[in-house]
């Protein structure tokens, strides 16, 4: 995260970095850039940047790279949200995550269309042109879920002891 962020600061562009209060500690972030806003966890994080960003892109990474895209799929599957969401697969890193995301599809365990959710590209112009042609077509039965705070509410149980 630490490279993009000065790459992208040294060609004077915008940096928004949004950070887990636990990343500050002991400077483990280093140096950072533009505007940052701290935020209390990582799921609190990716709320925000869902929120807040008009894409996702992974780089090469390590689990919570994965963990973070697997999320930010899943949350297109369940219409959450609709934004556009790719990696860029560098030196074939993602190729294996590609191929089996193929298999889970020829195992009837995604869907072609869910498949479709993840973008990817071998270079970084490649990429942001797919991203801006991505059109997601929600799921028919999945598209019904409601995800405001009041269709989330339980409905209270009836726990009257009756003698």
């Amino acid at each position: 995260m630490g490279c993009v962020s000065t790459a992208v600061a040294q060609h004077e562009r915008q940096v928004l970095g949004i950070i887990p209060l636990a990343f500050t500690v002991n400077n483990l972030v280093g140096e950072t850039y533009g505007k940052e806003i701290k935020v209390a966890t990582m799921h609190e994080r990716l709320l925000t940047m869902m929120k807040l960003l008009d894409a996702f892109i992974a780089l090469p990474g390590g689990f919570g790279t994965l963990e973070e895209l697997f999320q930010m799929i899943s949350w297109t599957q369940l219409n959450i949200h609709s934004k556009s969401i790719g990696v860029l697969n560098i030196n074939g890193f993602f190729n294996s995550l590609l191929s089996f995301f193929d298999h889970a599809v020829e195992q009837e365990f995604i869907t072609q269309k869910a498949r479709k959710i993840l973008i990817s590209a071998t270079t970084a112009d490649e990429l942001v042109d797919k991203l801006q042609a991505f059109r997601f077509e929600p799921d028919p039965v999945l598209s019904k879920l409601k995800w405001s705070p009041s269709s989330s509410q339980k409905e209270k149980l009836d726990l009257t002891l009756h003698l």
